[in-house]
C-alpha cells in the first residue's frame, strides 16, 4: 500500500476517533445504556459458555430458540437495504440517493448481529474452527447452512466496503469511484435477496418439519423483511432530522413508507394464503399451525403472540396504505413500531416455536426464553445499537461537510455526500 494512502487513511481513522469521543449529555447517556447493557450480556455469556446450554429454556424437543428466531428477524433487516439501494441506483431518484449510506450502515450493524446470534447459540463455540477451511471442512456446496455462511458474510464485505470507501473518499473531499460502487452496490441487490432466501432454505428444506415445509416461506421472508428494516430507518432519519442539520426530504420519507405498505400487503397476503392452505385441508400437519393460533390441549403459551403480530401487522398496513396516514408524523410512527414488533413476533416466536412443537413424537414442550437468553439478546442487540450510533456519529458529519480532511479539499463543490 503506498504511503500516502497509509497517511490519508491514519488521518480519516484517528479523526473518527476523536469524533466518537465527542459528545452531549444525552450521547454519554446513550452510550452508558448501551455498555451496561452489554456487560450484563457479556457476563449471561460467560455462564452460558462455563454451565451450558441447559442455562437456556432449549432442550431435545425445542433445539432453536430465541437466538435463532432473533437471528432470522435480522437477517430480514439487513437486506431491507435493498430497499433504498434500488430506487437510489437503478432508478437514480436523487432524494433516496441522500440517505441510501444509512441503509448500508444499518445492515453492516444487522449482519454482525446475525452473526452474534449464531455465535452465541452454538453449545461448544470452541469447536467453531471445524467450520473455517483450510483447518476445517465447511461442507460446501452440498450443506444449505455453508451457503448460509457464504452469503452473510459476503453480503457484509460488500455493504462494508462500500459504505467505508464513499465516507472516506467523501472525507478528502473527492468523489468516490464508480467503477468501484456501481458494481457493488448491484452485486449486493441479488447477496440482499440471497441472504435471506438461503435462511429460508435452511428451514424449507427440513422435510420432517411441515410447519416450515412451505415453497412460500423465501417470499414470505423477503416480504417481512422490506417492513421491518425500512421502519427502523424511519425512525432513525427522523431522529437525525431532529437532532443534526441533516435534510431529509419529506417525499423520500414518504415513500419509503409507501413501498413499505406494498411489502406489508404481501406479507399478509402469503401468510393469509398459507393459513387457509393449513385450515382448509385439515391434514395432520394442522397441529403446528393450530398451535401458533389456538393452542393445542390447554397448551396456549403462543397464542396470545400469534394474535399480537396479525393486529400489529394489520394496524401497520392500514396506517402505510393511506397516504394521510403515511404523511402525519404521529401515525407514521406508530405504523413503524407496529411494523417492527409484529415481524419481530412473527419471525422470532412465530417461526422456530411452532416449527419444533409438537416434536417427532407429538411431545409439546413450551418454551419461553429465560433470564439468561433475555440479558445474552439485550447484550447482543447493543452492541449492534451502539456499532450502528458510532458509525452515524462519522457519517452524518461527513454528509453535511463538518468533518474534512482540512488539508485535503479535494474536489467536491458541496458538503453533502458526492453522488448521494
Amino acid at each position: 500500500m503506498p504511503r500516502e494512502t497509509i497517511r490519508l487513511f491514519s488521518g480519516f481513522a484517528r479523526g473518527s476517533v476523536k469524533l466518537i469521543l465527542k459528545g452531549n449529555r444525552a450521547y454519554w447517556l446513550w452510550l452508558a445504556f448501551l455498555g451496561a447493557l452489554i456487560l450484563s450480556g457479556a457476563l449471561a455469556y460467560a455462564n452460558q459458555v462455563r454451565t451450558g446450554l441447559v442455562v437456556t429454556a432449549m432442550r431435545d424437543q425445542v433445539s432453536w430458540g430465541f437466538y435463532i428466531g432473533n437471528f432470522t428477524f435480522l437477517v430480514g433487516v439487513a437486506a431491507a437495504a435493498v430497499v433504498l439501494v434500488i430506487p437510489a441506483y437503478i432508478y437514480d431518484w436523487k432524494p433516496i440517493r441522500e440517505i441510501v449510506i444509512y441503509g448500508e450502515l444499518l445492515a453492516i450493524s444487522a449482519i454482525m448481529m446475525c452473526l452474534m446470534f449464531v455465535c452465541v447459540d452454538i453449545g461448544r463455540p470452541d469447536r467453531f474452527w471445524h467450520l473455517i477451511p483450510p483447518f476445517g471442512h465447511l461442507n460446501f456446496p452440498r450443506s444449505i447452512l455453508a451457503w448460509d455462511v457464504i452469503v452473510l458474510n459476503i453480503y457484509f464485505l460488500l455493504n462494508f466496503a462500500v459504505a467505508t470507501h464513499i465516507l472516506y473518499r467523501a472525507f478528502h473531499g473527492r468523489r468516490y469511484a464508480k467503477r468501484l460502487v456501481v458494481p457493488l452496490v448491484l452485486l449486493s441487490i441479488p447477496m440482499a435477496v440471497g441472504i435471506h432466501t438461503v435462511t429460508a432454505f435452511l428451514y424449507n428444506g427440513l422435510a420432517a418439519r411441515p410447519y416450515w415445509n412451505s415453497s412460500i416461506l423465501a417470499p414470505q421472508f423477503l416480504a417481512s423483511a422490506f417492513c421491518s428494516g425500512p421502519a427502523i430507518l424511519l425512525v432513525v432519519m427522523q431522529l437525525l432530522r431532529r437532532f443534526t442539520r441533516f435534510e431529509i426530504q419529506d417525499q423520500a420519507i414518504q415513500k419509503i413508507a409507501e413501498l413499505m405498505a406494498y411489502a406489508m400487503f404481501l406479507n399478509l397476503f402469503l401468510h393469509g394464503a398459507e393459513a387457509f392452505k393449513e385450515f382448509y385441508s385439515g391434514t395432520q400437519h394442522l397441529l403446528y399451525t393450530r398451535y401458533w393460533y389456538l393452542g393445542l390441549g390447554g397448551h396456549r403459551t403462543l397464542v396470545p403472540y400469534a394474535w399480537s403480530a396479525v393486529a400489529l401487522n394489520v394496524l401497520a398496513f392500514a396506517l402505510f396504505i393511506a397516504p394521510a396516514t403515511r404523511r402525519n408524523w404521529i401515525t407514521l410512527n406508530i405504523g413503524c413500531l407496529a411494523t417492527y414488533a409484529g415481524v419481530y413476533i412473527e419471525k422470532g416466536m412465530g417461526l422456530i416455536i411452532p416449527g419444533l412443537t409438537p416434536d417427532a413424537l407429538g411431545e409439546i414442550y413450551e418454551y419461553y426464553p429465560t433470564i439468561a437468553e433475555l440479558r445474552v439478546a439485550a447484550g447482543i442487540f447493543a452492541l449492534g445499537f451502539l456499532v450502528f450510533t458510532l458509525m452515524l456519529k462519522v457519517a452524518v458529519p461527513i454528509s453535511l461537510g463538518e468533518f474534512r480532511d482540512k488539508e485535503d479539499p479535494g474536489d467536491l463543490g458541496s458538503p453533502a455526500l458526492a453522488g448521494h
